[in-house]
């Protein structure tokens, strides 16, 4: 029998419950029982306060394209491989949501302290968590990583922050250091004022005692602005060069959309999909039925 395999690995499942098994040492590490992650977020003063539906994309096969580039109608970011991730900021306090509205700031103790830190009293951001390791002197995205931080000893989860520490790539901005709620501007509204909050961190940090000069500090390495491009060439490079370090792909954003919570109506996603022709030499049933693993085969140059 022969069958195409689709070697794309999906994105991290939901944090409600169990991860996706993908080897016996792994899911012992990072396997939770769903009744403790499902937890209440404690009370924030903001005008957006958590469990907050984030918006969500569509799956498309293709890169959309702006019919003028005059006027374009996209805006592109690159689909990192991580967390999705909103962060709340009010004085002293961070939370940490994910996708699916449950509670990540436990798992992230170093994102929590740096968002403390960081020189605005209040603030909601929109973005992705991922952890960056050295391979062959290149960073790369590691989400074997990132699943170990669901784990339920404190110890061990601080232990890996200091050993792995996060970045938080942000690419959204729905409250701004205002405290003005900004989800009904449109996109290219909204991401004006996300570079001009980074910008404003910038100057924060320059004067920050945690700047070291010459090594960097880790507001720099930890909070950073993803980048966005209106250029459908550029969107074109990411799908390829990016591909070394681990990119998931692209997010085509619609300009003028405001931020549509809980909906897939204002941007869409194309993943990076390699597939191979393989040939099956067995498989093994589930421990629920059906199939559970395939012994594949692939073709040589003959």
């Amino acid at each position: 029998m022969r069958t195409k395999a689709n070697l794309h690995r999906r994105n991290v499942p939901k944090i409600r419950g169990k991860p996706e098994k993908a080897s016996p040492d792994r899911a012992r590490a990072v396997a939770r029982a769903s009744d403790d992650l499902n937890q209440a977020f404690p009370p924030i003063r903001l005008p957006i306060a958590p469990p907050y539906p984030p918006e969500e994309a569509k799956n498309v096969p293709e890169i959309p394209r702006s019919k003028s580039s005059a006027h374009p109608e996209w805006l592109y970011e690159p689909k990192w491989d991580g967390f999705r991730c909103l962060a709340f900021r009010k004085g002293g306090k961070v939370l940490l949501q994910s996708k699916a509205g449950q509670p990540l700031g436990r798992y992230f103790p170093e994102l929590v302290e740096t968002l403390a830190e960081l020189p605005f009293e209040q603030f909601v951001l929109d973005g992705e968590i991922v952890i960056f390791v050295n391979h062959l002197g290149n960073d790369r995205l590691s989400f074997d990583d990132l699943l170990m931080r669901i784990h339920p000893a404190a110890s061990r989860v601080r232990k890996l922050a200091a050993e792995t520490p996060c970045t938080f790539l942000c690419f959204d901005l729905l409250l701004d250091a205002d405290g003005k709620r900004l989800t009904e501007l449109p996109l290219q509204e909204r991401r004006t004022r996300l570079e001009d909050f980074f910008k404003a961190l910038l100057k924060g940090r320059a004067r920050s005692h945690h700047a070291v000069p010459g090594k960097g500090n880790r507001h720099t390495e930890m909070i950073r602005l993803s980048p966005a491009s209106r250029d459908y060439s550029q969107a074109k490079e990411w799908m390829t060069e990016l591909a070394v370090m681990g990119l998931d792909g692209v997010i085509a954003k619609k300009l003028d959309e405001p931020y549509r919570s809980g909906e897939r109506t204002a941007m869409v996603k194309i993943k990076r999909i390699r597939t191979a022709d393989c040939v099956v030499g067995g498989f093994r049933y589930a421990e629920k039925g059906g199939v559970g693993s395939l012994l594949l085969g692939l073709y040589d140059e003959e």
